[in-house]
């Protein structure tokens, strides 16, 4: 399938929060692993690209934040999640394999499927159309095999493998070293490890259908299920789905029945509904839960499982046309006696929904205050300059100091609190600057610096003393982050960010963004270009204006777009401006 490089390869993009939650929650579901094997093999970061293959197929790829392909899965559905082998020499274990001898391998690798003679063992139970992994089998005293080489689908199953006919028998989709592979960091396979079977009661089966004894395997610590009890707590995981959350249509594929309603109705806390016969003290419910699976029951194989819960009238189940070996589950017995009488109990599902949800709310807190650490908060400053110095002297307060708006108002009102005659008596809004003690106020708010200044009024309302005051001091701002770090303190008057649309050569229009110099902190022109070039799927540019202040252009009306790139980034939205200079233009 990628024995060619991919085409069609779009810009990679991270996976929102809600989104990599699902295609964890799908993980864990689809191939019966733990939560905290989730985070492992879905981790944060984790991006999707989209492509297709050299025969056109459709396709999406799963990269964690170093570019690594982790899963995949191939049509416009994109139904078939399949891990790459990247994923699998993490969690070996994850997929049943079949082996074939080294040799087989490199044919795998040039775009060969694997055929029936090239399988040397195999798990028992696979059923045709299964995802299974391939690994090289090693032989001698000790065998070993190598850890997955290969990704594919069974094309029969594994009682058609003891036959002696000819043909596929793995459909290869994804190998080592083909072009999907080397979208990685291309590193080499872990080292071989000693055959094993996949549980203590059956061993590997050999092309010829013989079981081979397993090889010793450390002892299991704490309580163990024996197989027995295990089916018994998947049959109770059936009743308990078909009695709380059944399919809502049928027919149901029956890998998408047992994975989406059988195995997510598992008892989260299992001894709590059956006691293992082993051991009875210091029982272990996460390590408990993740033992019900088939491969540790009686049943070994899902067609096996199914066709019990036929026999016990609590499901309805039909051979597919074309893949006898494949059925199809058409209804449940929701009036079952067992099923009416079942006693209600919390499910794997439950318990992973609530850890889903709290682990949302923590990321969510955790962005809020990430994003209140990035916010900028911009202030306008004052100081005093001129002919306000002497004034600034008289007050008794420094003169090298910048004062905010609030810290003059109320220097203003302190001043105006120690001469209650500067306030008029028939209309206390009113300030009367005649009187002895506003003189070196009038000499700083109304100074006669001017030819033509006019004379400085009588009467004045409080807020225009102030204002017409703050307009002979010495602008400055300051900007910084919310959590206190990184402050820029300049010179100057603060102005908005100014996004403007404009008709340019070629009667296009286009969207400016000019005056974001004092928001250093938190946009650079170059960046700015690139974001919004990924963001609106338009040509940008950065060049100087007609004032040298740079400017970014993004072609097209984008205003929205760069005013909520501009506030992410952390520019309050007040002090972000827009105009449409395109208006009446055509």
């Amino acid at each position: 399938m990628f024995k060619k490089p991919l085409g069609h390869l779009k810009t990679s993009s991270a996976l929102r929060s809600s989104d990599r939650r699902k295609l964890k929650q799908r993980v864990v579901s689809t191939f019966g692993c733990s939560a905290e094997d989730g985070d492992v093999l879905v981790p944060e970061g984790i991006q999707s690209i989209k492509f297709t293959t050299h025969m056109d197929a459709p396709g999406v790829a799963y990269l964690d934040a170093d570019d690594t392909p982790l899963w995949f899965s191939l049509g416009k559905a994109g139904d078939d999640l399949i891990p790459t082998v990247y994923t699998l020499w993490k969690r070996p274990e994850l997929l049943p394999f079949v082996t074939t001898p080294s040799q087989v391998i490199s044919i795998l690798i040039g775009g060969a499927d694997l055929m029936r003679p090239g399988v040397t063992s195999y798990i028992p139970g696979l059923q045709k159309g299964q995802l299974v992994a391939v690994r090289r089998l090693i032989g001698g005293a000790s065998p070993k095999v190598s850890p997955p080489l290969a990704v594919g689908h069974m094309a029969l199953s594994s009682d058609e493998l003891k036959e002696d006919h000819k043909g596929k028998a793995v459909l290869i989709t994804h190998t080592w070293k083909d072009h999907l592979w080397e979208m990685g960091p291309k590193t080499e396979p872990p080292e071989d490890t000693p055959l094993t079977a996949p549980d203590e009661e059956s061993g590997i089966v050999d092309a010829n259908g013989v079981s081979n004894e397993p090889a010793a395997t450390p002892e299991r610590k704490g309580p163990v299920y024996t197989p027995a009890e295990v089916s018994q707590l998947l049959h109770l995981a059936l009743v308990q789905s078909i009695g709380t959350s059944p399919p809502s249509s049928f027919p149901v594929p029956s890998n998408t029945f047992y994975a989406n309603y059988v195995l997510p109705s598992r008892p989260a806390f299992p001894d709590l509904v059956l006691s293992p016969a082993t051991n009875s003290s210091n029982l272990d419910s996460v390590a408990l839960r993740q033992e019900i699976s088939l491969k540790t029951s009686s049943h070994k194989s899902l067609a096996a499982f199914l066709k019990a819960a036929e026999k016990a009238g609590l499901i309805a189940v039909k051979a597919t046309p074309k893949q006898k070996n494949d059925v199809m589950v058409t209804s449940v017995n929701a009036a079952h006696p067992e099923v009416a009488n079942h006693r209600q109990f919390p499910t794997v599902r439950e318990v992973e929904e609530r850890e889903a949800k709290k682990e949302a709310r923590k990321e969510e807190l955790s962005a809020k205050e990430e994003a209140r650490g990035s916010m900028l908060e911009a202030t306008e400053l004052w100081k005093p300059h001129m002919h306000t110095v002497p004034l600034f002297v008289d007050w008794g307060l420094s003169t090298s100091e910048q004062y905010t708006f609030p810290e003059l108002k109320r220097i203003f009102n302190d001043w105006l609190e120690a001469h209650p005659e500067a306030i008029n008596p028939h209309e206390r809004a009113y300030i009367s600057l005649k009187v002895p003690a506003a003189s070196s106020l009038v000499a700083a708010a109304y100074p006669p610096n001017k030819k033509g200044t006019p004379p400085a009024p009588e009467f004045a309302k409080r807020e225009d003393i102030l204002r017409d005051l703050i307009k002979q001091m010495q602008p400055w701002y300051e900007v910084k982050h919310a959590n206190g770090e990184r402050v820029t303190r300049k010179k100057g008057t603060l102005k908005p960010v100014n996004v403007a649309l404009k008709i340019r050569q070629g009667r296009k229009a286009a969207t400016i963004i000019t005056g974001f110099e004092p928001f250093e902190m938190a946009v650079n022109p170059e960046e700015m270009a690139e974001d919004l070039r990924k963001m609106c799927a338009s040509a940008t540019s950065v060049a100087p204006g007609p004032n040298r202040q740079l400017e970014v252009l993004v072609q097209g009306k984008q205003a929205k777009a760069v005013v909520e790139y501009l506030v992410k980034k952390g520019i309050p939205k007040n002090w972000i401006q827009t105009e449409d200079q395109t208006k009446g233009k055509k």
